[in-house]
C-alpha cells in the first residue's frame, strides 16, 4: 500500500517569481513590481522584472516539465495582468498568456492547477487600501470571474490564495514584504476577515461559473509541531500547539486561517487573546467564508518541535543539525505529523502544494546540475508522506517547490529552490539531476521511494 493510483504528482510557480515582462502587453504594476524598488528590500537590489522571463520562455519550459513527467502543474495568475486596474477593463493579451498555457500543458499531458492569488496585489488597489479595504472581496470575485470563464472549459483545479499566513503576517503585521507595512493587532484582525471573504466570494464565483466539474482548495502554510516522542500524550501536545493562537502572531498559524473556512468560526483561543480587537463581522459573513472546498492544499517545508528541546536553538534546530539554503532544519516528520494532524481536524483530502529546498546549485564543469542534497531531502520528505497515505491520511498529491529556480521574495535570486535551474543571465535552462530522479518516482508512483 502506498500512494493511490491517481496521485497528483506535479510541481509548482507563482506569476511574479517566474514570468518577468513586468511592463508588457498591457500588464498593469503589482506591489511586488512598484514596492519592491524601495531602496534595501530586496537583496542586492534585485526585481523581478525579467528573471527567469517565463512570459516569453513558456513552451521550452513546458516541454522541460514533459521531459520531467510531470503529471501537474501549478501556477497563479498574475492579477494586474489580467486586470491592470485590478477591476474594470480586461487586459486580453494577459489573459491568452494563460490561456495559450493552458492549452500547451494539456498538449503534453500536464493537468493545468491554477492559484488566482500568490500575492501580486494590483498596485491601484492597494492605493484603495488594499486588503485593509473590505470592498477587496468584491474586487477579488470580479477578478475570479475573468480567469474562470476565461480557462475553466479546461482547468478542473482551482486555488484562491496562496499562504495568507505570509502576505498578511510578513506583509502587514512584520513590515518584511509587500507592502510593507505594520499594522496594529486590530487592523491584522480585519484585513485577515477581508482575505477570507474574498476567498470566500472566489469559491462562490468557480462554483457558479465553471464551464466543467471543478476542484477548489486554498493553499495556507502554517506550523507542524512534531511531538516530543510517540506516546499518545506527546501526539495529543503537539497537535494541540499546532493549532494554538498565543498571540496576534497567530495569524501566522492555521487555525485562525482555517477554521473560519472549514467550521465558520473564529478559534475561541484567538478570541480569548484578541478581545476587541477581533475583527467586526457583518451577518452573513461567516456563512460566505465557509463555502465548502473539495481538498486542504497545504505549503510545508519545516517541523517545529515544541519550547525547550534543545537549548539555545529554536524549532527542530539542534548543535550542527543539516539546513538548506534558507537556513531552515531539515525535518522530514513534517510530512507525516502535518498532513495527519490537518486530516483529522478538518477532514479533507491533503494535498501538498508546496514542498521543497533551497540548495547550492551551479553548472558543473560536464555542464550538469549534480544537486545530491536535493534528491536526499525529497527522498526523505516523500517517504514521510507515504507513511501518512499508509496510516490512512487521505493525501491527494504532492507538488514540489519550485518547477525552476526563480525570485526567492526578499532574497532576490541567490536561492535556487527548481528542479530546473536558470542562468538568469542568459535564461538558459538546465535540468537538474533532482529532476530526473523526481521523473522516476513520479512514473512508478513512488514505490521506489
Amino acid at each position: 500500500m502506498g500512494f493511490r493510483k491517481d496521485f497528483c504528482w506535479g510541481a509548482a510557480s507563482a506569476a511574479y517569481q517566474v514570468e518577468g515582462a513586468w511592463n508588457e502587453d498591457g500588464k498593469g504594476a503589482g506591489i511586488w513590481d512598484v514596492l519592491a524598488r524601495q531602496e534595501g528590500r530586496i537583496a542586492h537590489g534585485e526585481l523581478a522584472d525579467v528573471g527567469c522571463d517565463h512570459y516569453h520562455h513558456w513552451k521550452e519550459d513546458v516541454k522541460l516539465m514533459r521531459t520531467m513527467g510531470l503529471k501537474y502543474y501549478r501556477f497563479s495568475i498574475s492579477w494586474p495582468r489580467v486586470l491592470p486596474e485590478g477591476t474594470g477593463k480586461v487586459n486580453e493579451k494577459g489573459l491568452q498568456f494563460y490561456s495559450d498555457l493552458v492549452d500547451e500543458l494539456l498538449e503534453a499531458g500536464i493537468e493545468p492547477m491554477v492559484t488566482l492569488f500568490h500575492w501580486d496585489l494590483p498596485y491601484a488597489l492597494h492605493l484603495q487600501g488594499g486588503w485593509k479595504n473590505r470592498k477587496i472581496a468584491d474586487w477579488f470575485a470580479e477578478y475570479a470571474s475573468v480567469v474562470v470563464n476565461a480557462l475553466s472549459d479546461r482547468v478542473s483545479y482551482w486555488m484562491t490564495v496562496n499562504e495568507p499566513q505570509v502576505f498578511i503576517g510578513a506583509g502587514y503585521l512584520g513590515g518584511g514584504f509587500a507592502p510593507f507595512e505594520t499594522c496594529t493587532p486590530a487592523e491584522i484582525a480585519q484585513i485577515s476577515h477581508h482575505v477570507l471573504l474574498a476567498h470566500g466570494r472566489a469559491v462562490q464565483v468557480i462554483r457558479r461559473e465553471a464551464k466543467k466539474p471543478c476542484r477548489i482548495g486554498m493553499a495556507p502554510t502554517g506550523p507542524c509541531v512534531t511531538p516530543r516522542d510517540d506516546t499518545p500524550e506527546a501526539v495529543e501536545e503537539a497537535r494541540r500547539e499546532s493549532f494554538a493562537f498565543r498571540s496576534i502572531h497567530g495569524i501566522f498559524g492555521t487555525s485562525w486561517w482555517m477554521d473560519p473556512v472549514i467550521f465558520g468560526r473564529y478559534p475561541a483561543d484567538a478570541a480569548e487573546v484578541l478581545e476587541n480587537d477581533m475583527p467586526k463581522i457583518q451577518e452573513g459573513d461567516m456563512e460566505l467564508i465557509s463555502q465548502p472546498l473539495d481538498f486542504y492544499g497545504v505549503n510545508i517545508y519545516q517541523s517545529l518541535a515544541l519550547p525547550g528541546n534543545h537549548e539555545g536553538y529554536e524549532g527542530n534546530a539542534f548543535m550542527g543539525c543539516p539546513r538548506t539554503a534558507m537556513d531552515w532544519p531539515v525535518t522530514p516528520e513534517c510530512l507525516y505529523w502535518s498532513p495527519k494532524f490537518l486530516y483529522e481536524r478538518y477532514g479533507l483530502p491533503v494535498l501538498i502544494t508546496e514542498n521543497g529546498m533551497a540548495s547550492m546549485d551551479w553548472v558543473c564543469l560536464d555542464g550538469k546540475v549534480h544537486d545530491a542534497m536535493r534528491i536526499d531531502f525529497l527522498h526523505r520528505y516523500l517517504r514521510e508522506l507515504k507513511r501518512a497515505a499508509e496510516d490512512g491520511v487521505d493525501i491527494m498529491g504532492y507538488l514540489q517547490w519550485s518547477v525552476m529556480d526563480n525570485f526567492e521574495w526578499l532574497n532576490g535570486f541567490d536561492k535556487r529552490f527548481g528542479l530546473i535551474y536558470v542562468d538568469y543571465r542568459t535564461k538558459e535552462r538546465t535540468l537538474k539531476d533532482s529532476a530526473y530522479w523526481y521523473r522516476d518516482v513520479i512514473a512508478c508512483n513512488g514505490e521506489n521511494l
